[in-house]
């Protein structure tokens, strides 16, 4: 902690405990329906096939029942309009005539920036093979409802907000060439929406896999075989950070306070990220890739094969972990997304730790993989490869939460008070630190020259 600026509590968090559980009680209850449609439309008389409603756009579905409470809870309870934060002033909106020129540069660059993004879908050859086929169609039938609405959504706000010269505005005059514009808002603006459509159709792609299996998965068989069951409870729990974390991409709207502030402006960032994603991963941690670090190596339903107890305990270790994971999405509510400055997030496992979500995501992939042990076709060297190459991937993250703490002290005095606060009292970070402390070396002091 700094000395000048001792922290008794910690800092207010900008994202209230609710939101997030709003949306994960609406999952629950769409996924339980899903699951038992074929008697609820036995019932109901209702026409069409009986089974489970598990197919693709019952996977995108979810997220209406997921992101209506949390725009309710947000709303209603949270208030969360009403800051100042979301730069928009409620009363005496602006006549339509005083904002028109406004909005209409802006509208035209929120157009360019889809139709380049649209390009760019494009060029990358990745978009138009596997799941990621589901999201194109997808974004392109999304594609005219944008236009259209784009229209009265923007001329609705710029009323309202303080400054309606926003990011997109200055992007648009670029474009116009008439008048002056910031190039660093222009950065801006195209840090903010890369992020959503690089990683918004990543997570639309991965929508239907888990879904599926959630909502087909036979209880009474898993319930006897305590790998399966952990399976279920840890594709579970992914579906659960998929569907929070889609919202959270897709739903940007300022009067939900919920508005991308700044894209990490840092390279460094961008690469750490991006190398953890799709295609990008391909090539460098998975299968044949760099640093593939599960080579011969069968993981723990292998090695505990024939011991319930240790299946059921490993089972549970592993799903605790993702647990955390998971709690770590539903925390942010409606403000999940890389690389972005949404706010500040202080508590649910943020209480604990700055980067709960990367702890529990690499302490389950040391847990699951293994690393030392390798079946018979494997070596030591494997066995040193593999550890040393998962070493390499927890750096990465360690990098990612290094650079995005880098990002938010620079935007946020809160930011900077949370972090002051978590490395004296975090539950793990202040140890942590501690030990940061002690490791780092010191230098020779040097003494002031006598007068």
């Amino acid at each position: 902690m700094r000395e000048d600026n001792p922290l008794p509590t910690l800092p207010k968090s900008d994202v209230s405990s609710g939101v997030g559980f709003a949306g994960l009680l609406g999952l629950a209850l769409w996924i339980l329906l899903c699951r038992n449609y074929a008697p609820i439309a036995e019932s109901l008389g209702l026409p069409g096939p009986r089974g489970p409603l598990s197919g693709p756009y019952a996977a995108l579905a979810a997220m209406l029942f997921t992101a209506l409470p949390m725009v309710i809870w947000s709303l209603l309870v949270d208030k969360v309009h009403l800051r100042p934060s979301t730069g928009i002033r409620w009363n005496d909106p602006r006549p339509v005539s005083k904002i028109m020129h406004v909005s209409i540069i802006k509208i035209a660059g929120l157009w360019a920036t889809w139709a380049i993004i649209g390009g760019l879908y494009c060029l990358g050859r990745w978009y138009w093979d596997g799941q990621y086929l589901f999201a194109m169609k997808v974004l392109g039938i999304a594609l005219v409802p944008m236009l259209v609405f784009s229209v009265p959504y923007v001329l609705w706000l710029d009323r309202r907000m303080e400054e309606p010269r926003d990011h997109a505005w200055h992007f648009g005059a670029m474009l116009q060439g008439r008048e002056a514009y910031d190039p660093g808002e222009v950065k801006k603006h195209w840090r903010a929406w890369i992020i959503k459509a690089f990683f918004g159709a990543f997570m639309i792609s991965i929508l239907p896999g888990g879904f599926r299996e959630v909502v087909e998965a036979d209880l009474a068989q898993l319930a006897t075989n305590p790998a399966g069951f952990a399976f279920f409870l840890i594709t579970l729990l992914f579906v659960v950070d998929v569907q929070l974390g889609t919202v959270g991409y897709l739903i940007t709207f300022r009067p939900l306070d919920a508005h991308i502030r700044s894209g990490n402006p840092y390279l460094s960032g961008w690469v750490a990220a991006l190398l953890c994603y799709p295609p990008f991963v391909f090539g460098f941690m998975g299968g044949e890739g760099i640093i593939a670090y599960e080579v011969h190596t069968p993981g723990w339903v292998h090695w505990f094969s024939g011991n319930a107890i240790l299946l059921g305990l490993w089972g549970a270790w592993l799903t605790l972990l993702t647990a955390i994971y998971a709690w770590a999405t539903v925390a942010f509510g409606l403000r999940f997304s890389n690389l972005t400055y949404r706010g500040v997030l202080t508590n649910g496992p943020y209480r604990f730790t700055r980067h709960p979500a990367y702890l529990a995501k690499n302490a389950f992939w040391w847990s699951a993989t293994l690393p030392l042990l390798v079946n018979a076709d494997g070596s030591t060297v494997d066995i040193i490869r593999n550890t040393f190459f998962l070493g390499v991937v927890s750096a990465i993250y360690y990098w990612r939460a290094r650079t995005e703490e880098a990002h938010l002290l620079g935007e946020d005095p809160k930011y900077r008070e949370y972090y002051d606060w978590m490395s004296e009292h975090g539950l793990i970070t202040a140890p942590l630190t501690r030990l940061a402390r002690k490791l780092r070396p010191r230098g020779p002091v040097l003494q002031a020259p006598a007068e």
